[in-house]
C-alpha cells in the first residue's frame, strides 16, 4: 500500500510507524486510521517484523480526532469510534509482538489513550498528556475508561478524565501511565533502542506474555494460573527456549529467531 498519512519502514526487524499529519498535530481522520490499520495488519502477518515502533511526525504525537471531520454532516461520532479507534486499540493489544510508543509531544484525547494502550511507552521531557474529551462534552474513548483506572488508579483516572487537565510526561510516568521519560533530543533514539532490543529477544515468548497480560485483566487467579501453565508449555516447545538454554549451557550469547 502506498501510504500518504503515515510513514512505514522496516528497520532491524522493527516496523517503524510514524503518524504523518504534522500540520494538524497528527490528529486522526478516517484516511489516516485506515492506513494505520493496514500497517498493523501487515505487521501481524510479516514474520520478519518482531517489534513495532509508533511515534508522530513533527511536534506532536497525536492530538486525537480531527474535529473538522467529526462535525461534518456525513460523520457520526459513534461511527468514528467504532471504525477508527476501537480497531486501533484492539490491533495494538492483540498483535503478539511488542509495541513501543515514543511520545514526542502533545498526546491528547484518543492520542493519549492510544499511547497508554501500547506495551512500552516512553516520552520526551516536553511531552504532555490530556484527556481532552470532557472539555468538549465527550467521554473518553480508545480504551481510556479501561486502561486509566488499571494504570493510574480510580481516583487519578476520575480526575484526569473529568477535569481534563494537562499533565506532564514526568507526571504520567509517576502515575504509572508510561514507562520512562527521556531528554527530548534523545527520546526517539532511546525508544527505538528499546524496540530493537525487543526484536532481538525471544519474541515468541514475549507474544505469549502479552496474551497473558491481556487476559490477566479479566481472569481470576485460578484461571490465570491455568493459562500460565498452558502457555508455558507452548513457550517451552519453542525454538527460542531451546536456543536460550543451549546458549546458557554453552556460555555464549543466544541468537533468538522469534520461533
Amino acid at each position: 500500500m502506498d501510504y500518504k498519512l503515515i510513514k512505514f519502514e522496516i528497520k532491524e526487524s522493527v516496523a517503524k510507524i510514524i503518524l504523518n499529519r504534522p500540520d494538524v498535530l497528527n490528529s486522526f481522520n478516517r484516511a489516516m486510521s485506515m492506513e494505520l490499520h493496514h500497517a498493523l495488519d501487515y505487521c501481524v502477518l510479516e514474520k520478519t517484523i518482531r517489534a513495532l515502533f509508533l511515534s508522530g511526525e513533527g511536534r506532536a504525537f497525536c492530538a486525537g480526532q480531527d474535529l473538522e471531520e467529526a462535525i461534518s454532516p456525513d460523520s457520526k461520532i459513534e461511527t468514528i469510534v467504532r471504525e477508527t479507534y476501537n480497531p486501533t486499540i484492539m490491533k495494538i493489544r492483540t498483535i503478539e509482538k511488542p509495541v513501543v510508543c515514543a511520545v514526542n509531544g502533545v498526546a491528547a484525547g484518543a492520542g493519549a489513550n492510544i499511547a497508554f494502550a501500547c506495551d512500552i511507552t516512553v516520552a520526551g521531557e516536553r511531552a504532555s498528556f490530556i484527556q481532552s474529551f470532557a472539555n468538549i462534552g465527550l467521554i473518553p474513548d480508545s480504551g481510556g475508561t479501561y486502561f486509566l483506572p488499571r494504570l493510574a488508579g480510580f481516583q487519578r483516572a476520575s480526575a484526569l478524565t473529568m477535569l481534563g487537565e494537562k499533565i506532564s510526561a514526568q507526571q504520567a510516568c509517576d502515575y504509572g501511565l508510561i514507562w520512562k521519560v527521556f531528554k527530548d533530543d534523545a527520546m526517539v533514539g532511546e525508544a527505538f533502542s528499546i524496540a530493537k532490543k525487543l526484536a532481538s529477544m525471544p519474541t515468541k515468548g514475549i507474544g505469549l506474555t502479552k496474551r497473558l497480560l491481556n487476559q490477566g485483566l479479566l481472569n481470576n487467579l485460578e484461571s490465570q494460573l491455568s493459562m500460565e501453565e498452558k502457555l508455558q508449555k507452548e513457550a517451552g516447545n519453542s525454538l527460542d527456549y531451546k536456543e536460550g538454554v543451549n546458549a546458557f549451557l554453552e556460555k555464549r550469547k543466544p541468537v533468538f529467531k522469534g520461533e
